[in-house]
């Protein structure tokens, strides 16, 4: 078991939990400590929350997630498969140069730090699967259309090895995507 973290956690409102999930957090973890949840795995809880309570599948595991980091049994950005941050930048270009910007890599060379990555999968405009430099980690990386001349780009990095790693690439893809704006806008 993980030691919980002395500084409150970011996460969603009483009110929308109990607007879609009909049970405050409070009411939530009640619940699942009655049912022992803190001996269950993260399947176990989801399962639990969805096959014996009828908590839709999303809202299921967000609420065992929740449960989770609040009685430190999992650590904020903790995944089954390590650890994982994303981040995003909305800029204002067409789509196609985002997309070029990242799938380039004498452009992406321009803006980002380390661009010497694989590219497991591409679909134009629109995604880039990539495995990251340490051969480990992965990103995916969307693209979206927000109009004619603005777009937005999200990162998700994953299989990140600890908090402090994801702490790491949270800093490096916010200064990262800033020198992406610089280029396209500048």
């Amino acid at each position: 078991m993980k030691k919980a973290d002395a500084k409150p956690r970011e996460r969603m409102s009483d009110a929308a939990v109990q607007a879609k999930t009909g049970k405050t957090w409070p009411e939530w973890f009640a619940v699942l400590d009655k049912a022992g949840a803190a001996k269950m795995t993260h399947k176990q809880i989801a399962a639990h929350l969805f096959e014996r309570l009828g908590v839709p599948s999303w809202w299921g595991q967000m609420v065992a997630v929740g449960y989770e980091q609040e009685r430190g049994l999992r650590e904020k950005h903790q995944t089954p498969a390590g650890y994982q941050i994303s981040r995003s930048k909305t800029v204002a270009v067409p789509i196609d140069r985002l997309y070029s910007a990242w799938h380039d890599k004498k452009t992406r060379g321009r803006w980002l730090r380390d661009p010497n990555f694989t590219v497991r999968t591409a679909t134009e405009n629109k995604s880039l699967r990539i495995t990251w430099i340490d051969g480990v980690s992965s990103l995916e990386v969307m693209f979206y259309s927000k109009g004619k001349d603005k777009s937005q780009v999200t990162v998700q990095h994953s299989k990140l090895s600890d908090a402090a790693a994801a702490e790491r690439s949270k800093v490096y893809w916010t200064g990262m995507l800033d020198q992406l704006q610089k280029l396209l806008q500048g």
